[in-house]
């Protein structure tokens, strides 16, 4: 009985310091399991989507975004997985035949139905905003933009996904979702940083948006964001007619008033190359509610261009109009808008024209004498040199790139001395720059009004301290197996 006492007291595992090893390392696997839960839950990454369609004046674009189920009051986690661009023109120029408005939409839904996981269909949100093609349209008939709204809300509702709505957003709505949408996608809004300007150029309407440094004195271009924490009073306007197609069709609505050979119906235009004849219709030029003389003439005329790049900008100066601003500083149209601040990011049109243009870099001044070397081009060569590219779209590059420079030298006011702060840019990461994002952001609920959790600890820290911390659980298993080890050989000798 002595000998089985002696025994059992000399038995290692009942000694203190292998019960505190054992402690210690029951406490460190516990600690390696909570932070590991913790910091990545769940580990099988799951994801949601969600759907905007971008009915734009000239075409619809169907955007799908994507974005970890888990993380999605996160920064930076959302991305646009797909793009379909819808075959045809804007919903708005089907007002005389509303129905197939919806029907245009099939293919590209038809894209999304597969470039979605059916389980997902159900919960994905389903969102259609119509910019200035859809505003205009309501303006100069609300029946039959109400009847095309109708019709591809009929048709969305057919497909497996949550639709949300369809509807006509206001331009103030446009300007500052596509400010939205830069900053996310730069990672300004989570970590606090300076913000970039947002520059939206379409074909009915453009955007400003930015942060100024002065007071905004007219209270319908303000509008305030409180995203992560963080409180945003934003300036931002929209000109409904000044997208590049409305102000071609104002342009060329000044031109017959002082250009136009009543004898022989022929129209100079010193904004399209030489060489460059076309047959048009007056209604092509007159029919708009941007412009209020109308001509109803069904007879042609014939467009013939100049290519003066000079008195091509003195003609698109013309539609500006800045004779009266009742406030310490506007752009134009007696529209407030304080000095331009910061960096700014120019998208959709500013981007796709000026790029084609080879004018994203370099000095305000470089632009002009590249505009009037590519404006002074005959058009056979301008022709030859682009092959691929419809001529429609070919001959008004002259006129659109003119139109940029001006709108943004004599309407925002940028100067030499700040045009290296405009970029130009089409994508940040995968996605697109543009108002969809921001759009859907907002209606989801996706950027919190305060900061959101964060992990315990940076990936790279958290690797880091993982490693070591299993590094010493492993070294103090060692040092318990030799101590007990150690304590059984002594033991065995005892009981000898």
């Amino acid at each position: 009985m002595d000998e089985q006492r002696e025994v059992q007291v000399k038995n290692p595992c009942h000694r203190p310091l292998f019960l505190i090893l054992t402690a210690v390392i029951a406490v460190g696997i516990i600690t390696v399991v909570s932070i590991s839960v913790v910091q990545n839950k769940p580990l099988l990454q799951k994801y949601k989507y969600g759907i905007v369609l971008d009915a734009g004046s000239s075409h619809t674009s169907v955007f799908i975004y994507e974005w970890p189920a888990e993380k999605e009051n996160n920064t930076g986690m959302v991305r646009q997985t797909h793009t379909c661009h819808v075959k045809g023109k804007g919903i708005s120029s089907y007002s005389t035949n509303p129905e197939k408005a919806g029907m245009s939409l099939h293919e590209c839904m038809e894209e999304a139905k597969q470039k979605i996981p059916v389980t997902r269909h159900p919960e994905t949100p389903v969102y259609l905003g119509a910019t200035a093609g859809m505003r205009l349209l309501k303006m100069e008939d609300e029946d039959a933009s109400e009847k095309v709204l109708a019709s591809v809300t009929f048709s969305l509702k057919k497909y497996p996904f949550s639709f949300q709505g369809a509807r006509i957003i206001l331009g103030q709505e446009e300007g500052a979702f596509g400010w939205i949408t830069v900053n996310y996608l730069s990672d300004n809004l989570r970590k606090a940083m300076g913000t970039l300007g947002a520059l939206d150029l379409g074909g009915a309407s453009t955007q400003i948006t930015f942060i100024p440094k002065q007071e905004i004195e007219s209270q319908d271009n303000a509008i305030d964001f409180r995203l992560y924490g963080n409180d945003y009073h934003l300036y931002t306007h929209s000109f409904l007619c000044f997208g590049k197609d409305q102000v071609l069709r104002l342009s060329l609505a000044e031109k017959f008033h002082s250009t136009l050979d009543k004898t022989n119906s022929t129209l100079s235009d010193p904004c399209f190359h030489p060489g460059y004849s076309s047959s048009k219709k007056y209604m092509d030029v007159f029919d708009t509610p941007c412009i209020k003389e109308k001509r109803t003439s069904s007879k042609d005329f014939v467009h013939v261009g100049v290519g003066d790049w000079v008195e091509c900008q003195n003609s698109v100066r013309k539609v500006f109009n800045a004779s009266h601003c009742g406030y310490s500083t506007c752009s134009f149209d007696g529209v407030f808008q304080p000095s331009v601040e910061g960096k700014f990011g120019a998208f959709s049109a500013f981007y796709f024209v000026m790029n084609f243009l080879n004018l994203t870099s370099g000095t305000l001044d470089d632009a002009k004498l590249k505009m009037k070397r590519y404006c002074s081009t005959p058009w056979k060569e301008i022709v030859q040199r682009y092959p691929n590219i419809p001529e429609k779209y070919l001959s008004e590059y002259c006129f659109s790139g003119t139109y940029i420079l001006t709108l943004l030298e004599h309407g925002y006011k940028f100067t030499s001395n700040n045009w290296k702060d405009i970029q130009f840019i089409k994508k940040i990461g995968d996605s697109d720059a543009g108002w969809t994002l921001g759009y859907m952001l907002n209606l989801t609920n996706m950027i919190p009004a305060e900061a959101p959790d964060v992990p315990l600890m940076p990936h790279g820290g958290y690797v880091s301290f993982m490693v070591l911390f299993t590094l010493l659980i492993l070294l103090l298993f060692f040092l318990a197996f030799l101590y007990y080890r150690r304590s059984t050989r002594t033991a065995q000798k005892d009981i000898i």
